[in-house]
């Protein structure tokens, strides 16, 4: 069987493609790997999120959210698109809550993250070159291929935490 639709699973994320040319299935686990970080944030209010309930780690969802959207500027704008932008939250790991930023507002920065990075690869090769721009690897290159396999081993890590995370917080497993 197959099929030009892309599929979804039943609590709505995508399904990696399984077949075809090697960027799209690169895009495609990345996006399945962003969209189940999102969903182990669902339904949970800032007070929640904010919860380090797995000690004696200080790991919290919100945390988590935040770490990606720096991971996600520094490894598509800064190092493959080469430009000079600062960290999102005003700090370089995005650990550090804020008592004003909230759950919401931390997806939307993230989403808008996610958007920018993937106009950034958008008719591009996965031979395209970027530069490593943090010390001691700066000026290293660095394929796109090399950075969206480095992006989906990120998420599958950290949404393992959130697993972890999520199932404390709430008693919700799964995805």
């Amino acid at each position: 069987m197959t099929t030009d639709t892309p599929l979804t699973l039943p609590d709505g994320r995508p399904v990696p493609l399984m077949t075809g040319d090697e960027l799209p299935m690169l895009q495609s686990w990345l996006a399945f790997h962003r969209a189940t970080l999102a969903l182990k944030c669902a339904g949970l209010d800032d007070a929640q999120v904010r919860l380090a309930p797995v000690e004696p780690s200080s790991l919290t969802l919100l945390g988590l959210v935040q770490h990606v959207t720096e991971v996600e500027r520094n490894w598509f704008q800064r190092v493959f698109a080469g430009l000079d932008v600062p960290p999102v939250h005003g700090e370089e790991t995005g650990y550090v809550l804020d008592p004003e930023r909230g759950l919401d507002e931390a997806l939307a920065v993230w989403r808008h993250e996610v958007a920018r990075n993937d106009e950034l690869c958008a008719g591009r090769s996965p031979d395209d070159i970027g530069r490593m721009v943090d010390a001691p690897f700066t000026g290293l290159e660095v394929s796109l291929r090399w950075v969206l396999i480095h992006m989906i081993e990120e998420y599958a890590r950290h949404n393992g935490h959130a697993d972890l995370l999520r199932e404390r917080i709430d008693g919700v497993t799964g995805a």
